[in-house]
């Protein structure tokens, strides 16, 4: 699953199929910019990989089962593992714009689940230990692949907020005091949906701009997206490595 501006990492798959999400009966459609919206069925390195091309959000007003909608439906093809992506705020300014960053752990600050409320019992017990939320034999797995890139990546623990305005200063500093490193406004209510199916997951964060009270530049989507563009080779060479390990 590829965030703001990172659908273009997809370039590892050879591509058998693409299909734009709204020729997909019921499937939620986001508005937002850098999300093209299309489902692409390939291969990288003898396997079989499904890849979403944007995602929907709760501030567009969209419900957390909503936001889980393309994670279940992985689910119930048969998906045994999920990569997810999103473009991130670094909360820590040890963490470089243009930098890739390993999700540890999350907060979910969005006060929202996709396990409350009727029929999300159909996918699985609705009391999901989240110990280990993001794989650590995936994370490793992926420092291995990012050696073998020339990459360095450091880990850190995903702040998610509802949005859409970014944070204030203030809002910053709290984050940073309750353990945050990065902040978006997307990611754990789909990997709370694949846990509660048993389906392993990685995360990955492409650092997009220093938070607010951080750096004296205005922050914007634009730079977010632009940010994005710039570190998509590679996220796409640090994928097709990964692939190979698995």
């Amino acid at each position: 699953m590829f965030g703001s501006g990172l659908s273009g990492a997809a370039r590892f798959l050879e591509v058998d199929a693409s299909i734009p999400f709204s020729r997909i009966s019921g499937w939620p459609r986001s508005a937002a910019a850098g999300h093209p919206g299309r489902l692409i069925a390939g291969r990288v390195r003898g396997r079989r990989v499904l890849a979403l091309c944007g995602r929907v959000h709760l501030y567009e007003g969209f419900s957390a089962a909503d936001a889980a909608f393309a994670v279940r439906v992985l689910g119930k093809l048969g998906a045994g593992m999920l990569v997810v992506t999103n473009a991130a705020g670094a909360v820590n300014p040890a963490l470089a714009p243009g930098s890739l960053v390993l999700i540890r752990d999350h907060l979910n600050l969005q006060a929202a689940s996709p396990l409350a409320g009727a029929g999300a019992e159909a996918f699985g017990t609705r009391f999901v230990d989240m110990s280990e939320a993001y794989s650590p034999r995936l994370r490793s797995l992926a420092r291995e692949a990012a050696a073998r890139c020339g990459m360095e990546l450091a880990e850190g623990v995903y702040a998610a907020v509802l949005g859409p305005n970014f944070e204030t200063p203030a809002e910053i500093r709290f984050l940073r005091t309750i353990g945050a490193d990065l902040v978006g406004m997307s990611t754990v209510q789909e990997v709370i949906a694949a846990r509660q199916m048993g389906i392993e997951i990685l995360g990955i964060s492409c650092v997009t701009n220093l938070a607010a009270g951080l750096s004296p530049e205005p922050l914007s989507h634009t730079e977010v997206l632009e940010a994005g563009r710039r570190v998509e080779d590679a996220l796409a060479r640090l994928l097709a490595e990964f692939a190979g390990l698995l």
